[in-house]
């Protein structure tokens, strides 16, 4: 009896408790949701208030779930859903301040009209909470406010910054191992018609992110009357799109790693276990004292109290060798919000340039191309003037306002590392080093030593760059073929263990227990693809290493490993393949398996090549693909107009009952794509459904 009386109690309570969304009135009459053949939601309106809240309904519609993971995280409640993984979350949010800074900022750093769209997007969602009680997986987090959405910006910008690299660091006692390279990543590639067979601009949109989640993509279009009309993906909670294109541009991120996080080790006064010294004179840390629950059994929720504290640099947290305070632009403003919206609203290379000098987007590389021709690549970031006389990659001394940069005072557009329409008429990022993004002729650029920009490439850098070079010029097929490139390189190398070449000259005669698994790497022509041997052997290593190396504190970084690492690798992955499958003469798709609900696909891919895998164990021996591929866009601009395909892993809703929960797989699986449009009349023509949010 209770279960069904709360519903109706929750939707009362929600009726009678004050607004928070009165800035903008909203009539759901004038929007229109079109779905597509594949569920695609399609947002026409006359403003672009009313078109935040139709995306914020198509979102709820279809990813209700993952947008409610990151209202609770913000609010330091995603431990007591979803357990220990959930609380680390809560503890960056608290950490970071995030709730702070959105306080002192929101007004400051956001535009009325954008506010306005905020507005909008909450309403939205507090207007789905209430029809759909029996949807909300928390009923303390309703009605969400305007600030709970930027506060999600924010958390959200300190992961891809990788600020929570730092912070394990910090709390597994590892932080003098400096490095922040990553071996996860993404693609981007923009192409000059210049080199072209068809005289079009190709543009790819290549995210790597997981296939799930809240950090997984979610497809959509919107489109106003007030100019704004463009398709890509956002996250659920995303009052705009992040990536895609229009009529005349569009653009890709790719996740960068420069120093975009400072530690300091505070000297602490041997008399007063809270004083630090700063320039000459003892401070008191302030004491911030968390408590946050964490589910461990259904209902069973423990409470753990964890006390933090904040310096003149920023937050601190103190480990077992001392103090240690943390300083990153991505948690001192909240203006990426703005700077999205203001790219989805370009139409010219003259006003997309106008938004990105806003700089409110703390890191990431932009790849872009528009109908002119015109391509370009930033290695996007928020970089503070430091004093170039300390190695900023390194612990700082925190004794000093000499190394106390000054929040929200970054260096130029123009300082940046950028490439406009190169001679060779190729741009490209695939996490490799911001020096390495057209051909190699024109990679030589002089970078400022404190912006602590990547060195090393990785294996999808290097293979991308040679395949863009041996193409003078390529048809779309063409460029479809090395988008989905599969290869590794010979020698193979990545920085995370720089010498892997090395488990593929292991000795038979030295190591017989594993002969065949050595043979089979010897002769593997080093193609992820689902009908080769010797890749499941390689994605079985990789993890390991991986896992290993991250409890030793030596990922993400820069490792050349002995030999025995790598037998011991081969080892774990051939007793692995053994006992699943009785032989370790296994093809790629037989072990590595694209699943979800009861579909279950051979997935190609594998750590680092540029069509990026990873996979999880499952109980039947089977690996998961969990992160990669997970939204693809291509793009050609042309005097004609644009021509748009995409696809996403599983479908567009995360409902199971839905018939677009998996109906995406199978095309997923086999490299295929699907045609998208902005057009309205062929939408209107063709929709599955078209309907208002309410």
């Amino acid at each position: 009896m209770l279960n069904k009386v709360l519903p109706t109690l929750f939707v009362l309570l929600m009726s009678i408790l004050p607004s928070f969304s009165q800035s903008v009135s909203i009539n759901p009459e004038n929007i229109q949701i079109v779905r597509d053949k594949w569920g695609v939601p399609h947002i026409f309106a006359k403003t672009d208030e009313e078109g935040s809240y139709g995306l914020a309904w198509a979102t709820c519609e279809d990813r209700f779930v993952d947008l409610q993971h990151t209202m609770l995280s913000v609010n330091f409640r995603l431990g007591a859903y979803e357990g220990k993984d959930g609380v680390i979350r809560d503890i960056v949010a608290y950490l970071a301040d995030v709730e702070g800074m959105v306080e002192k900022r929101y007004e400051k750093d956001l535009s009325p009209k954008f506010r306005n769209m905020v507005s909008a997007y909450v309403q939205a969602v507090n207007k789905y909470a209430e029809t759909h009680p029996k949807e909300i997986v928390s009923k303390k987090l309703f009605p969400i406010t305007e600030k709970d959405i930027i506060k999600g910006y924010s958390l959200t910008l300190i992961f891809m910054t990788a600020v929570h690299y730092d912070l394990v660091k910090i709390f597994k006692n590892y932080i003098d191992q400096y490095e922040k390279n990553t071996p996860k990543g993404s693609n981007a590639i923009a192409i000059s018609k210049r080199n072209t067979k068809d005289g079009k601009t190709y543009l790819a949109l290549n995210s790597h992110q997981p296939l799930k989640g809240p950090f997984a993509w979610y497809e959509a279009h919107v489109n106003t009357e007030e100019g704004w009309n463009i398709t890509g993906g956002t996250f659920p909670g995303g009052v705009t799109l992040h990536t895609g294109n229009n009529y005349d541009l569009g653009w890709a991120h790719t996740l960068n790693y420069p120093d975009l996080t400072d530690v300091y080790k505070l000297e602490m006064n041997p008399d007063n276990k809270l004083q630090y010294k700063y320039d000459g004179e003892w401070k008191t840390l302030k004491v911030r004292k968390g408590k946050f629950k964490v589910k461990v059994l259904g209902f069973l929720k423990i409470p753990i109290k964890r006390k933090f504290y904040w310096s003149v640099y920023g937050p601190t947290i103190k480990n077992k060798t001392g103090f240690y305070s943390m300083r990153f632009p991505a948690g001192l403003n909240c203006k990426a919000g703005e700077q999205w919206y203001r790219m989805n609203k370009s139409h010219s290379y003259e006003e997309f340039m106008e938004a990105l000098h806003l700089q409110g987007i703390p890191g990431t590389n932009i790849v872009y191309a528009d109908k002119e021709d015109n391509i370009y690549y930033l290695c996007n970031g928020q970089f503070p003037y430091r004093d170039d006389s300390y190695d900023w990659k390194m612990v700082l001394p925190g004794n000093t306002s000499k190394t106390l940069w000054e929040a929200n005072k970054y260096y130029p557009l123009d300082s940046l590392v950028f490439k406009l329409n190169p001679e060779c008429g190729f741009v490209f990022n695939t996490n490799n080093p911001p020096t390495q993004n057209s051909c190699t002729d024109e990679n030589q650029i002089n970078c400022n030593p404190t912006f602590g920009y990547q060195q090393k490439s990785n294996n999808r850098g290097l293979r991308l760059q040679e395949l863009l070079e041996s193409k003078s010029m390529m048809s779309y097929e063409e460029f479809k073929e090395i988008k989905y490139d599969k290869t590794y390189r010979k020698p193979m190398y990545n920085f995370a263990a720089e010498n892997i070449e090395l488990m593929f000259n292991l000795d038979e005669n030295k190591y017989p227990e594993i002969a065949e698994s050595i043979k089979i790497l010897k002769n593997w022509d080093r193609v992820a693809d689902i009908n080769r041997e010797g890749a499941p052997l390689m994605a079985m290593a990789i993890q390991y290493i991986k896992k290993r190396l991250f409890k030793e504190g030596k990922l993400p970084g820069s490792n050349t490993l002995d030999e025995s690492y790598y037998v011991d690798a081969l080892t774990y992955a051939h007793k692995y393949i053994k006992k699943h499958f009785g032989t370790v003469h296994v093809k790629l798709g037989e072990v590595q398996r694209h699943i979800r609900g009861d579909v279950n696909l051979p997935a190609y891919g594998a750590y680092d090549v540029l069509t990026a895998a990873e996979a999880k164990p499952q109980k039947n021996g089977q690996i998961k693909v969990t992160s990669g591929e997970s939204h693809i866009q291509l793009v050609r601009f042309s005097k004609d107009g644009v021509e748009i395909e995409s696809v996403v892993p599983y479908g567009a809703s995360d409902n199971p009952n839905s018939p677009h929960y998996t109906d995406q797989m199978e095309m997923y699986a086999k490299g295929q794509l699907k045609h998208m449009t902005l057009d309205r009349e062929e939408l209107f023509k063709n929709a599955e459904k078209i309907y208002h949010p309410k």
